[in-house]
């Protein structure tokens, strides 16, 4: 936006204020290496009207049948948020029908912020306009009431843009946290010891987040690898980040078993799962067969002398879990409920969503080595996710938890770009 000779002072005063409680966030945004708190120069405010002038008065203008589509889900979206008011504010509500009320109305809470603003925006335009039919002769109102309306206007698209991110299709689990499980798969040993080591890039990677990392159970091979590993991790959005790690990581390099230098190929699987609330999956005592056993391996005197290793089967769908790596049989009871609960409550996303979602079962596959979704290969130094054809040439980094977010965010954008393409052609 250009300073000129008929913008009315109010408009710049409006302006001025505006940029004022957005001082800090224009100042990181052009590098100016003044502080914070020194006085506005010339050349700063020219930096805040380009700045502005892109970021905000050029704003991209959806296609009018993205514009009726999107219209269709927000007067769906203010529908179901009344209906929900109206649930959780019946007394006769049971506290089940309240929690999954409440829940949905947190998660809709974003959208339903956003539509309230571009309403009032929609009624300022609508007013604006009916201002201009009723003075067409009066050049001064005109004038003024022009610039408001295309402000608002830009605004009203903001808005809009805003609403299309929030609208486009998310996996409800995105924010859960989330239980890594580690497979070692074709290679043997040195299968193993990669699963091992991409187990710890994993364990490195959530501490780097800041996220809490607990080793729930892991089965050494004889080279102290490991056969089978599996962690809680606990933060915010965690799911949603490594949802796309799940599949098959193929590896080649030469194994320390390899006396000639020759290369292998191994490969290990990983699965991601969300974990499960009790609102999402209810456990009944006579759906379970609790049966404790001696753990095995190292341990000292208390191994193999107490039952404190758990093996939990939930008997109708036959599936099993144990866990021996706690010396409490009772905290390896509540790590093996937890992994459960995972379980079957990924088996039901399956079911709901097996149409749009990337579902763990089908990212696994049978283990081989060619079923990959990236290989990490130490003599080139590379780590190549081929989903999105990205190769990355700091294998050493990368298994010491850095740079993961080069392909994580590569696949979140490319779940965006798919999500607004279905948005766009849907009826």
């Amino acid at each position: 936006m250009r300073i000129h000779g008929g913008l009315k002072w109010r408009n710049l005063v409006r302006e001025l204020k505006r940029f004022e409680s957005t001082a800090p966030l224009i100042s990181r945004h052009v590098n100016h290496p003044h502080n914070l708190h020194s006085p506005i120069s010339v050349t700063t405010l020219s930096h805040y009207f380009r700045f502005y002038s892109t970021e905000v008065m050029q704003q991209p203008q959806l296609s009018a049948d993205l514009v009726r589509i999107m219209e269709q889900r927000l007067s769906a979206i203010e529908h179901r948020t009344a209906c929900l008011h109206n649930l959780i504010n019946r007394p006769e509500a049971s506290p089940a029908e309240y929690a999954r009320a409440n829940k949905e109305l947190r998660k809709l809470r974003g959208s339903t912020e956003l539509i309230a603003h571009l309403r009032i925006k929609q009624k300022e335009i609508d007013g604006l306009k009916s201002l201009m039919a009723e003075c067409p002769e009066d050049k001064d109102m005109l004038d003024m009431v022009t610039e408001e309306l295309g402000q608002a206007i830009e605004e009203e698209k903001r808005l809009q843009n805003l609403l299309l991110k929030s609208l486009l299709p998310k996996d409800d689990a995105d924010e859960r946290d989330s239980i890594l499980e580690v497979r070692a798969g074709t290679g043997g040993e040195e299968a193993s010891l990669f699963a091992m080591d991409v187990f710890k890039m994993y364990e490195r990677y959530s501490q780097k987040k800041g996220w809490k990392f607990e080793v729930v159970d892991i089965t050494e091979s004889d080279l102290k690898g490991y056969k089978e590993a599996s962690a809680a991790i606990s933060g915010a959005g965690v799911y949603g980040k490594l949802k796309f790690e799940s599949g098959i990581h193929r590896v080649q390099r030469v194994p320390v078993t390899e006396k000639s230098g020759r290369v292998h190929t191994s490969a290990v699987s990983v699965a991601i799962l969300p974990q499960a609330d009790e609102v999402d999956v209810q456990l009944r005592n006579e759906d379970l067969r609790i049966d404790t056993f001696r753990s095995g391996g190292c341990g000292g005197q208390h191994a193999n002398t107490t039952n404190s290793a758990v093996r939990i089967t939930h008997i109708p769908t036959g599936m099993t879990v144990a866990i021996q790596d706690e010396r409490s049989q009772h905290m390896n009871k509540a790590k093996a409920l937890k992994v459960l609960c995972a379980k079957l409550y990924e088996i039901e996303r399956s079911r709901i969503q097996n149409s749009r979602s990337k579902l763990r079962m089908e990212q696994i596959g049978s283990g081989d080595r060619s079923e990959r979704i990236r290989t990490y290969n130490f003599p080139q130094g590379r780590v190549t996710d081929h989903r999105v054809g990205i190769t990355h040439y700091a294998i050493d980094d990368m298994m010491q938890g850095e740079n993961l977010d080069v392909f994580i965010d590569a696949l979140l954008l490319q779940q965006e770009m798919d999500a607004i393409a279905s948005f766009s052609s849907s009826k």
